[in-house]
C-alpha cells in the first residue's frame, strides 16, 4: 500500500503539471479559453479542450497505474470517455504511448494537426515529478493491489480552473471560488465492500511564485483501513459543543429550505459558499467548515471518493444525506456511508454513478446529528 500511495501521490503531481502547463504555455491557454463562433463551431476539439484536458490526465493516471499494478487496470474509472471526434469528424482513442513522441503524434491527430500544443502537452504527460512523502514510507496495510478500484476526477471544478481567477490564499480562511478549487482527485476503495480506504488531493494551483509567475500545488492524503487512519494533516479543533458554533459550506444553488434550516442552525455568518464538490468536502477536511451538506443527486462516486478516504482517516466521513434523513436512531445516521463499487442500475450513463441521495460530509458525529436534526422533515 505504501508503494501505491507513493505511486498516486507522483501521478497526482504528474496530473497538476499537465493542469498549469495548459494555462502557463500560451499556445494551450488559447485553445482552452478560446470559444468558437460562426462556421467554425463545428470544430469540436477547441470547444472541447478542457475535455481533451480531462482525458489526458485520466488516461495518464491510468496508464502509470496499470503498468506498475497489472491487477488494478480494469478497475480504474474516471469521469470522461476517452473517444475523441476531431475536426475533420475522424474517431479518436485518446491513451499515453510508450513514447513522448508517439503521444504527441496521436495528440496531433485530436487537436487537427497542432503539432506545437501535441507536444507541449505530450511532454508533461511523460515527465516524471520528484513527489514524495516521506510519512508514507513506513506504511503497512494488509490489502492486495488484486482488492482495491480507484475513481479519477481528472479536474475537479473545471469552471474554476478555465475561469482562471487567481486568489492568495491565507491560513485558515475559505475562498468561495478561484483557481484553488480546481483539484486532482484520486480515489482507491475496496472491491469488495466499496469502502474508499485511500485518497490523494493534488490543489494544482495553490500558491504563485511573484517573481516567475509559476504556480506550485501541494497535496493531501490519507489512508483508513480497519484500526489504521492516517492522514497528512492532523485532525483540526471542532467548534464548540451541540452543534452551537457549527460552520456548514454549500453550493450557492442549493435549495432554500436548507439554507433556511442551516442559517437558524448555525447563524448567517457560520454559512458558507464554494465552488467545486472536492474543494467543499476540502474545507472539511482542513476544518475551513464543520460540514459539507448537499441535497441534490448531483455529485458523482470520482468527486467524493479521494476526500471521503481522508475524512474517514480524521474520524468523519460521507453520508448518504435522504438515507441518513430516514435513520431511526442516532447510531444509524453514521451507517448510511457512501460507497464505491456498485452503480444504479436503473440509471443511465454518468447518472449511475451519481451519489443520489445527496450528501454530508463532516468530521465529528455530534455535529452529522446536529445537521440531520436540523434537516428532519425538511427534505
Amino acid at each position: 500500500m505504501a508503494e501505491l500511495l507513493r505511486l498516486l501521490l507522483r501521478v497526482a503531481e504528474k496530473a497538476a503539471n499537465v493542469a498549469r502547463v495548459c494555462r502557463q504555455e500560451a499556445p494551450l491557454f488559447q485553445l482552452l479559453v478560446q470559444e468558437k463562433t460562426g462556421d467554425d463551431k463545428n470544430k469540436k476539439f477547441v470547444q472541447d479542450f478542457k475535455t481533451l484536458a480531462d482525458v489526458v490526465i485520466q488516461e495518464m493516471i491510468r496508464h502509470d497505474v496499470g503498468a506498475q499494478f497489472p491487477e488494478m487496470a480494469d478497475f480504474i474509472h474516471g469521469e470522461e470517455s476517452n473517444k475523441f471526434e476531431n475536426g475533420l469528424g475522424e474517431s479518436v482513442i485518446v491513451t499515453v504511448c510508450g513514447t513522448e513522441e508517439e503521444t504527441a503524434a496521436l495528440l496531433a491527430t485530436v487537436l487537427d494537426g497542432d503539432r506545437t500544443a501535441a507536444s507541449l502537452l505530450a511532454r508533461a504527460i511523460h515527465q516524471n515529478p520528484a513527489t514524495t512523502d516521506a510519512s508514507t514510507d513506513a506504511l503497512t496495510v494488509p490489502l492486495s493491489p488484486s482488492e482495491l478500484g480507484i475513481w479519477i476526477d481528472p479536474i475537479d471544478a473545471t469552471s474554476q480552473y478555465i475561469e482562471g481567477r487567481e486568489e492568495v490564499l491565507e491560513e485558515g480562511h475559505l475562498f468561495p471560488s478561484g483557481l484553488h478549487c480546481a483539484l486532482v482527485l484520486i480515489g482507491v476503495y475496496l472491491r469488495s465492500t466499496g469502502e474508499p480506504v485511500m485518497g490523494v488531493i493534488n490543489q494544482p494551483f495553490n500558491y504563485k511564485e511573484p517573481s516567475n509567475g509559476r504556480w506550485s500545488g501541494k497535496h493531501f492524503w490519507g489512508v483508513s483501513c480497519g484500526d489504521i487512519n492516517i492522514c497528512s494533516l492532523s485532525r483540526p479543533k471542532c467548534g464548540s459543543e451541540k452543534g452551537r458554533g457549527l460552520s456548514a459550506v454549500l453550493s450557492s444553488s442549493e435549495k432554500q429550505v436548507v439554507k433556511e434550516s442551516l442559517t437558524s442552525l448555525c447563524g448567517p455568518e457560520k454559512l458558507m459558499y464554494a465552488s467545486g464538490a472536492g474543494y467543499k468536502i476540502l474545507c472539511v477536511i482542513q476544518g475551513l467548515a464543520d460540514v459539507y451538506v448537499l441535497s441534490e443527486g448531483s455529485t458523482y462516486k470520482w468527486d467524493s471518493c479521494a476526500p471521503h478516504a481522508l475524512l474517514r482517516a480524521l474520524g468523519g466521513g460521507v453520508v448518504d444525506l435522504s438515507k441518513s434523513l430516514q435513520s431511526a436512531s442516532k447510531a444509524q445516521e453514521g451507517q448510511a456511508e457512501l460507497t464505491y463499487h456498485q452503480s444504479q442500475t436503473e440509471c443511465k450513463g454518468a447518472d449511475r454513478w451519481a451519489n443520489q441521495g445527496g450528501l454530508v460530509a463532516y468530521r465529528d458525529c455530534s455535529q452529522l446529528h446536529s445537521i440531520l436534526t436540523a434537516l428532519k422533515g425538511k427534505l
